[in-house]
């Protein structure tokens, strides 16, 4: 029972932290000042780009929707 409810915090910690990092790369990719885009850019994101960053955050949103699935199945009860 310990590894469902770590698999359910571990499904939540990537949906907060997957859409927050895709929230926070379509923050910066609409700032219209370039210096200022880029400064966010290193600042907020770290090396790369905000396309990268929204493909991350995406990819950690469906991770977490695959592992909270994974969860749910190994929480229900044989009938």
């Amino acid at each position: 029972m310990i590894f469902v409810w770590l698999g359910r915090a571990l499904a939540w910690v990537l949906l907060l932290l997957g859409a927050a990092r895709a929230g926070i790369g379509f923050l910066i990719a609409s700032i219209p000042d370039q210096a200022t885009y880029e400064a966010a850019t290193r600042r907020y994101i770290g090396s790369g780009t905000t396309g990268e960053a929204i493909d991350q955050g995406l990819l950690w949103v469906a991770a977490g929707i695959v592992v909270g699935l994974l969860a749910r199945i190994a929480a229900r009860q044989p009938n």
